[in-house]
């Protein structure tokens, strides 16, 4: 503990900013004669203690140290009033150490090009958006860390059952006095094909790209009601009939942020191969076929006080063919002080279960300093748990201490 110490002690010397966001507009209503770029980016940095234990499998013995950093690459650009291209690039990667594009997708808050006053007076409540994106299915995406970009989260962890993927989409959103209403349609797939192919039975499939649409959208309200006091909850829906690479679940491309826990010692350079197995700590139905997920959310902010609640139900069928159903429940409880709001304090508890009696749990108890907004250094504990799992003889879990420095601008 003592040279855990020494190195939080290091990092908040050199890094360290959090703020709650939920859907986009465009960042500016100037009028743009030529476009107008910004480039940012987002940079992750994590000391990872933990340690693991099962009942009866023999797990790899985890070590002490600086995890990979992560890094992502940010282009905005207006084009006109009232129009914005976004594109995001993985730097670097857990899952992937070469860079790879995340997606680039246009956002409309005004259509100058069509010149009526009727389309004008509607788009002052729409907001459209179409591209290869992060689609807006719930609210728990917003506050997850996304590789580099871990300053909107003021834990670590993302969820155990991680709803997130980039797939080609159009959203359509309406806001207006707090109301919130958004219809939007996508492939419903990280990596869209127009054909597959079985090794097993040496046979070619074309795949019906409307047939494998997946269709979701939210209805909501999201409002600041006193100077204090903000509420927003939300109910957002998902549905997929028939998709051959549905990756709801499994559209992460950089990976979970605890290294190496839960890997089986199985004397193989597999089992040390952070790469290979990027999402240990991750628990879900993964790549589906059918998929029927609900999730609701709450959040709730009187000053320095916060409050986030996720409950979610998924029920479909894996790309074999076999049937799931899963539900998670999520709540977090914050409270920012100082000045400025620039320390946190925070824990959140996050359970799944399956169909069968299988469940994880995992609690998370945080500590941050937002040096600028730019900036921000957090340390936590977590402690997860795993029960009724047969891969490791009954229950298993890990624990320990995190630190996470990040700078995003």
């Amino acid at each position: 503990m003592k040279n855990v110490f020494i190195i939080i002690c290091a990092l908040m010397l050199t890094i360290g900013a959090y703020g709650q966001q939920f859907e986009e507009s465009v960042s500016t209503t100037e009028n743009a004669d030529k476009p107008k770029v910004q480039v940012g980016a987002d940079f992750a940095m994590q000391f990872q203690a933990l340690e693991h234990n099962a009942d009866t499998a023999r797990l790899i013995p985890l070590g002490k140290g600086i995890n990979l950093p992560t890094a992502n690459l940010n282009i905005n650009a207006i084009l006109a009033d009232g129009i914005e291209v976004n594109v995001t690039t993985y730097l670097s990667a857990r899952h992937h150490n070469e860079a790879w594009v995340k997606g680039g997708y246009l956002l409309l808050d005004k259509l100058p090009f069509i010149h009526s006053a009727l389309i004008d007076k509607a788009m002052e409540f729409l907001t459209f958006k179409v591209g290869v994106m992060e689609i807006n299915y719930g609210d728990a995406h917003f506050r997850r860390s996304d590789n580099g970009n871990t300053i909107r989260n003021p834990f670590v962890g993302n969820y155990i059952t991680d709803a997130f993927t980039t797939a080609p989409a159009f959203e359509a959103l309406y806001r207006n006095n707090g109301i919130i209403l958004m219809g939007a349609v996508t492939s419903g797939s990280l990596r869209p094909s127009l054909v597959t192919y079985s090794a097993a039975s040496l046979k070619y499939t074309p795949n019906n790209t409307v047939e494998a649409l997946a269709y979701y959208g939210k209805v909501g309200y999201d409002k600041q009601i006193t100077e204090d006091f903000r509420l927003r909850a939300t109910v957002s829906g998902y549905h997929a009939s028939k998709n051959p690479f549905g990756s709801l679940y499994n559209g992460d491309r950089t990976g979970s942020r605890f290294y190496l826990v839960m890997m089986r010692a199985t004397n193989s350079a597999n089992d040390v191969d952070a790469t290979a197995n990027a999402f240990t700590g991750n628990w879900g139905p993964g790549l589906t076929n059918k998929d029927n997920s609900l999730m609701t959310n709450l959040f709730i902010k009187y000053k320095g006080l916060e409050f986030f609640g996720t409950y979610e139900t998924l029920k479909g069928t894996t790309l074999s063919g076999a049937a799931f159903t899963f539900s998670q429940y999520a709540v977090e409880g914050l409270y920012r002080f100082g000045k400025e709001e620039q320390f946190l304090g925070g824990v959140r508890y996050n359970r799944t279960k399956n169909q069968t009696t299988s469940s994880v749990n995992r609690l998370e108890i945080s500590t941050g300093w937002s040096l600028t907004p730019n900036i921000l250094l957090k340390a936590e504990y977590v402690d997860q748990n795993y029960s009724n799992f047969d891969v490791y003889g009954g229950n298993a879990g890990f624990n320990g201490m995190m630190v996470e420095s990040t700078i995003s601008f």
